[in-house]
């Protein structure tokens, strides 16, 4: 691919009045002391006992962070900000109807006590154990996450939006004996029946699950929720006796594990990449304050949803850590009329807005005439969890921000647990679609995937770390050789112990521009990006596969206007069935099943077979640009080119 064209997207610069209010005026890259310049992002914490040394690297990838250090993450969140702060609105909860509730640090003081000390007495949860969450967008899931950490517990949050099954493999993953869910929650207007999906996962896991935890959305149990005696409890019911009742928080060393976040991988099985408790949270701090400009007065709104990592570290770790105020949605941005958005962040006075390009996108294709009547002024923009074009970048720029509010365009992933490259908002141009460089500490390169070695700038390649930093994954859950296999081996000396021949592989792809800024592309590997959500070709393959006529399958993305990516299914029967759209719609609901809605093929094509290289390999590019009409890339290798051109035939005719 060329060089980007310069004269097409020109820069904007940060208005003077963000500039004097900014926490950040000077260009942190230049602070060249590393691992030192990470004490910054520490220094907002409050350590029960101070950390030793910064970075141990002794026993690369397995590097360790602020080593001595104790600390525990509620205690961060909560306890510390009462003698300045205890009045202060700490997260502000929007109902999808329209229903709302205000927590104080004070009020998530009691709460989260309540709920420790409960989860402590009645069930015995205690330090080392991994509880699994699979809980909405309702005040549940931060109030849970904060109780959990406050006994030294690890959670692992599963998506609402996944299915049973997806819930069961994580849990068996997890040893995990306790799941903590809800009976229901809105969306369009309807109460939706979550419990049946916990009954299913119970059901469909290896593991004894010894308790169902059911937080009630409304007063009453949802009528059409099954309650299991024996086995399910009502969380407001059982922590009626604990009202009042406080809990020391447990003593963290700086290593010990904070949460799990599963992620889709290239083979079926997700990862459960484990993040360290003062490293993580020291990073969710550090770069909010610094990157999206964040301060205790603020209103702060992610627009993200908790089930991925993005809600977890700016709406509940970051903004709590900081002391702000963090505001969180139940429902859809469209529901029930498409000013949803705006009339939110006009009634709370939102100082910053953190969103998606699939919801700007959307945001587009609806008009700026739904922004018209409402009254609100943001500071800041950001947008976050897949590439932006530039011309969603500009709608944004010129309609939200009236032309004048600087915008965050930010890379990162679940393993990296915080942002890693962007601009500062008070000190860099911007440039649409174009996220930056990398931030302070960060030393990222691009190089050619085949080489290994640097691009010039105009170039093309795979994005890669050369040093680690605090936020970072420790390991994956009980596998740290795949750990290394998925993201060290493929440009690392992997025998050696000297940090500087390890590197780290994101599989993103990235141009650099002539002025050193990274234009993020997409994926390298096959891991697509739906509105927002990471899902891995192989764990939609695995699911598919589960139809018994299906001998074989290979999934490809498709670009989509509004969702950035969607699923496409080419699927080879078993020999004499037919195919047919019924089957079509049993491939059609075994991904919802298996995986969730968001997951549901765009189009399931059933074709005689998929092209493969002679080593037996799925060209899974060759089906990428079959589905998006691209000229088909180099076919050579594949043990049979015909096959691929007798599927383009298929598709486009």
């Amino acid at each position: 691919m060329g060089k980007n064209t310069e004269e097409k997207w020109e820069y904007y610069e940060p208005p003077t009045s963000f500039i004097n209010q900014a926490n950040v005026t000077e260009d942190l890259r230049e602070d060249t002391e590393y691992p030192e310049c990470f004490e910054r992002y520490a220094d907002l914490l409050d350590w029960f006992e101070e950390y030793d040394e910064v970075l141990d690297a002794s026993n690369p990838p397995f590097y360790k962070w602020f080593t001595g250090g104790k600390l525990n993450a509620s205690y961060e969140c909560i306890d510390r900000h009462l003698p300045e702060k205890k009045d202060k609105t700490a997260l502000l909860w929007e109902g999808e109807l329209g229903t709302t509730q205000r927590f104080s640090y004070q009020d998530l003081y009691y709460k989260v006590n309540s709920l420790a000390a409960m989860l402590q007495d009645e069930f015995g949860v205690e330090k080392g154990d991994i509880v699994t969450l699979h809980l909405p967008m309702i005040p549940a899931l931060p109030l849970t996450m904060l109780a959990l950490a406050r006994l030294g517990v690890a959670h692992s949050e599963v998506f609402g939006g996944f299915s049973a099954e997806a819930v069961a493999h994580r849990m068996d993953d997890a040893d995990s004996e306790i799941l903590i869910t809800a009976d229901g929650y809105y969306r369009r207007g309807k109460l939706l029946n979550h419990k049946e999906k916990a009954d299913k996962a119970v059901e469909a896991a290896n593991i004894d699950v010894e308790n169902v935890l059911i937080w009630r959305r409304e007063d009453e149990l949802h009528p059409n929720a099954s309650f299991i005696e024996g086995q399910d409890v009502i969380v407001q019911e059982a922590i009626e006796d604990y009202y009042g009742e406080e809990v020391e928080p447990v003593e963290q060393d700086s290593e010990d594990p904070l949460f799990l976040m599963y992620t889709s991988g290239t083979t079926g099985k997700p990862k459960g990449c484990q993040h360290r408790t003062g490293g993580y949270l020291a990073y969710a701090a550090g770069t909010l304050h610094d990157v999206h400009d964040v301060k205790p007065s603020d209103t702060y709104w992610c627009m993200a949803d908790i089930g991925w990592i993005t809600g977890h570290t700016y709406i509940v770790y970051g903004p709590l850590a900081l002391g702000t105020t963090s505001v969180m949605y139940e429902g859809t941005p469209d529901y029930p009329d498409k000013d949803r958005t705006w009339e939110i962040a006009e009634k709370y006075d939102v100082d910053t807005l953190n969103t998606s390009p699939t919801a700007i996108r959307m945001f587009m294709k609806w008009g700026k005439e739904w922004l018209a009547d409402k009254d609100f002024d943001f500071k800041l923009l950001g947008t976050v969890g897949e590439p932006i074009q530039e011309e969603a970048w500009t709608w944004y720029y010129q309609n939200v921000g009236d032309g004048e509010t600087p915008i965050i365009d930010k890379w990162w992933q679940t393993e990296t647990g915080g942002n890693l490259v962007s601009t500062y908002p008070a000190v860099d141009k911007m440039k649409p679609g174009a996220a930056g460089k990398p931030l302070m500490g960060i030393e990222a390169d691009v190089v050619d995937e085949e080489t290994g070695k640097s691009v010039e700038p105009g170039e093309q390649g795979s994005i890669v770390l050369k040093k680690p930093w605090p936020g970072m994954l420790q390991t994956v859950y009980g596998n740290d050789e795949r750990f290394i296999s998925e993201y060290w081996e493929s440009f690392s000396d992997t025998e050696s112990n000297d940090m500087e021949d390890w590197i780290y592989e994101p599989e993103d792809e990235v141009r650099l521009e002539d002025d050193g800024y990274f234009r993020f592309l997409g994926r390298l590997d096959e891991v697509m990006n739906v509105a927002g959500h990471r899902l891995g070709t192989g764990e939609l393959e695995d699911a598919i596969t589960e139809v018994d006529e299906v001998a074989e399958t290979a999934v490809a993305s498709r670009d989509h206007p509004e969702k950035g990516e969607v699923p496409d299914a080419y699927v080879v029967l078993k020999e004499g069935v037919t195919g047919s759209e019924k089957l079509k719609d049993k491939v059609v609901s075994m991904v919802e099943e298996e995986i969730g809605p968001i997951a549901r093929p765009a189009n399931v094509y059933i074709v005689d077979d998929v092209p493969k290289t002679r080593s037996g390999k799925i060209m899974r590019r060759l089906l990428e640009q079959v589905s998006n009409d691209e000229p088909l890339g180099d076919t050579t290798t594949l043990r049979d080119p015909s096959i691929v051109e007798d599927i383009r035939e298929q598709v486009h005719g």
